[in-house]
């Protein structure tokens, strides 16, 4: 991408923001047939024990993990923006990169505001991250070089944009997460044009060894997402017994969904630069069941 590309993009942000307080309906408030989040994202739908849940319990369900879908998804985006308030100090100010990252900045603590908004509004008590989950996102944050954290970044959007058009798409979705995901995607879809761009300078320029790890940092950022969605204390929030039995088939089950419906613009987007070779073709498979 040229700066020419870049400077439209810039431009776009400052003269349309979409504003989280004026551009979602706030105001509304679910209607009885409303669903949180689409069916065939939930853990559980697939397995018999959906099939005995109450019409209430599925939409708690639906309720539950998108809560915790927003939540990651914040907390992700604001490990994004420690590292770029860290690598625009890199940066020349008057460099079109740090022109876009501030504009990209501005936007995503929007989009935090606007997270923290709608789980309020879903009365939500998202459950926090594991101790695994707090390291590695620290301990990525700090010592992985600026391209590395690119990679992880557009991955971890790719899933999010995945989310929101299956969540966009339903036709009883509640309109306030509607357009909540109406309004990342459109300017997700500016952060991912430019990072992808980014990414391509960077992929050109790597060797077989860079190629191999920046597949690794890809799978295990969609590792880390993945796993903090299905929880067991969900299961318990909406009245089902044996929750551990749950969680284990759930969680299963999930894996197998994920690989199948969420996966493929990413797998392409790995494609693009040889990501995958006989290093890492096979951990693909095995961690996150990806049919590659």
């Amino acid at each position: 991408m040229n700066a020419k590309e870049i400077e439209r993009l810039i431009k776009i942000s400052r003269e349309r923001p979409l504003m989280p307080e004026t551009y979602i309906p706030w105001q509304l408030e679910p209607e009885a047939n409303d669903i949180f989040l689409p069916e065939t994202l939930t853990s559980l739908e697939g397995l018999d024990v959906y099939h005995t849940l109450s019409p209430q319990q599925k939409t708690e369900l639906g309720r539950h993990e998108l809560v915790q879908v927003i939540a990651s998804y914040g907390w992700g985006e604001l490990l994004f923006c420690l590292f770029m308030t860290r690598h625009m100090l890199t940066l020349p100010p008057d460099s079109v990169e740090h022109q876009f990252l501030i504009r990209e900045m501005i936007e995503e603590l929007r989009h935090q505001e606007m997270f923290a908004q709608a789980i309020t509004k879903l009365d939500g008590k998202p459950l926090p991250q594991s101790k695994l989950h707090r390291f590695f996102g620290h301990f990525s944050n700090k010592y992985l070089p600026a391209d590395y954290l690119f990679m992880g970044s557009v991955s971890v959007e790719l899933v999010t944009d995945v989310y929101g058009n299956y969540a966009r798409k339903a036709d009883n979705i509640y309109p306030v997460i509607k357009k909540m995901f109406d309004l990342h995607n459109i300017e997700e879809g500016r952060h991912i044009l430019f990072t992808k761009s980014l990414l391509k300078e960077y992929s050109a320029k790597a060797g077989f060894v860079k190629r191999t790890l920046y597949s690794y940092v890809i799978l295990f950022n969609i590792l880390f997402i993945r796993t903090m969605y299905v929880k067991r204390e969900i299961y318990q929030r909406i009245g089902l017994e044996n929750p551990d039995e749950v969680y284990k088939a759930a969680s299963k089950n999930f894996k197998q969904k994920f690989a199948e419906r969420c996966l493929d613009d990413i797998i392409a987007f790995v494609h693009e630069w040889r990501g995958f070779n006989r290093l890492t073709r096979f951990a693909w498979r095995w961690v996150l069941g990806a049919k590659i």
